[in-house]
């Protein structure tokens, strides 16, 4: 399938769980809990509060040379949103792009899904844990904290 196709087919509406396609357009679907919700939203929040431009974004479509994946939760600049607000799947990625570790998925998942991101040009992802713990990655390799959001915190408590 194609992901215009998975976006636009009346079965695949509403449901609750994560939709992706790998590069071979089969439809990948991860469950999602309470506290990958959790998460997401207090990540939102926080880089809402730190952040003076830019949007943050849930669960957003990004083209990679795996196919579609949906990042968590992004931060896109003001300038690669004008270039990606229109389109199905983002054709640049976000400048960041989070991923959260569930059941549904393995730490090598998450590591390849980062070398995605960071090909299809994000400039950090950041991976956080089933605790909350947050790690922070650019082309280099992982940072000690966000050069992008240098206030962000590595732990996300309730």
């Amino acid at each position: 399938m194609k992901w215009e196709e998975v976006c636009e087919h009346k079965q695949l509406q509403d449901l609750p769980f994560k939709i992706e396609l790998n590069k071979w357009g089969q439809i990948i679907m991860s469950p999602v809990k309470i506290k990958h919700s959790f998460y997401q939203g207090r990540i939102q929040r926080l880089l809402e509060s730190l952040l003076d431009r830019g949007e943050v974004m849930p669960e957003c479509a990004i083209n990679t040379s795996d196919g579609v994946k949906v990042a968590d939760v992004v931060w896109c600049s003001e300038e690669r949103f004008d270039i990606i607000q229109d389109e199905t799947s983002a054709s640049i990625a976000p400048e960041i792009c989070i991923e959260f570790k569930s059941v549904g998925n393995s730490l090598d998942e998450l590591q390849f899904k980062k070398k995605l991101y960071l090909e299809a040009q994000a400039l950090e992802v950041w991976l956080c844990d089933e605790e909350g713990q947050i790690k922070f990655y650019n082309q280099q390799g992982e940072l000690n904290q966000s050069v992008l959001v240098p206030g962000f915190p590595k732990q996300i408590k309730k």
